[in-house]
């Protein structure tokens, strides 16, 4: 068996002619979809990710807003930038590139930025919502591994799912929305004790570790689908996986790769949560009264 190949560039390719669709008939209505991009300081990865975004906005027809601030900057002067882009019409999506510099306190930043405008779904809210499958922007990484899944044709309900690795970005939010889509759900972490006892017996392994070449073939159940969010880079400077991909394709039946997997898919529902956002706007631009604004975003409208 040689596992087929998930193309995350060739599902986004798809999906962003659609968001251009969606991005004329919001222009046809006055209204220039935003997202606004904060980096602070000059995390040469960091600096990438960014540029990635800024030009998947472009590609699309999203305004994008690059905000670039030094790495010495006071946690009072990144919550005020906040405030101000929470406050703009301009911008229906805010996004802090992670890491922050240690001097800044993480959660109480990622909670400054507005629910309606939190479209990496890092907020207390939309993770919230996810425990109960109400959230208003899933996490972009989750999200996309979701699509992902949907090529394959695969019926998740029912399935065992196993995910390496715990964090609050991919780890925990994937597994909670697998729940809601009724798999039977495992996560693994760093404390995990014999993993391959655990990963041999999932239908649907993922796999968000940073470790790699982790996952080799004889911890991976026959006929497996396999998405490796992992991307490492070697001393030689190639990128790989968490997933050993030559030899596990040998067993599984579907694989991600890596470039081109999981990566194009994170970058593109962060669009896609953007122009929800900017179409949520445009529904509600008339709203004046709390009430009025809250009421549909409560309901998961």
């Amino acid at each position: 068996m040689t596992a087929q190949i998930i193309d995350g560039k060739a599902l986004s390719r798809q999906l962003r002619e659609g968001f251009k669709t969606r991005v004329a008939a919001l222009l046809e209505q006055g209204l220039t979809p935003g997202l606004a991009v904060i980096l602070i300081g000059d995390n040469p990865a960091s600096r990438v990710y960014v540029g990635n975004k800024v030009k998947a906005c472009e590609e699309c027809g999203v305004r994008s807003f690059h905000i670039a601030l030094p790495d010495h900057t006071p946690q009072a002067e990144l919550l005020a930038t906040i405030a101000r882009l929470n406050a703009d019409p301009a911008v229906h999506g805010i996004l802090i590139q992670l890491p922050l510099p240690p001097h800044i306190d993480g959660p109480s930043v990622l909670e400054a930025i507005s629910v309606h405008k939190d479209v990496d779904g890092f907020h207390l809210y939309n993770v919230g919502g996810l425990v109960v499958g109400n959230t208003i922007f899933p996490p972009c990484t989750p999200y996309g591994v979701q699509l992902l899944l949907d090529t394959t044709g695969t019926e998740v309900a029912g399935k065992n799912v196993v995910v390496v690795g715990a964090s609050n970005i991919v780890g925990k939010p994937m597994a909670l929305m697998l729940l809601q889509r009724e798999a039977t759900v495992t996560i693994c972490h760093a404390r995990t004790r014999d993993l391959a006892q655990h990963t041999i017996l999932a239908d649907i392994l993922i796999v968000a570790a940073g470790r790699p070449g982790l996952i080799v073939p004889q911890m991976v159940k026959h006929g497996a689908i396999v998405i490796d969010v992992g991307i490492n880079r070697l001393p030689d400077g190639k990128i790989v996986g968490d997933v050993d991909f030559a030899g596990v394709r040998e067993k599984a039946s579907w694989i991600t790769p890596v470039p081109g997997g999981v990566g194009p898919m994170t970058v593109t529902m962060l669009i896609e949560n953007t122009l929800r956002s900017a179409e949520r706007a445009l529904r509600l631009r008339h709203a004046d009264d709390y009430q009025e604004w809250e009421a549909p975003i409560l309901k998961g409208a």
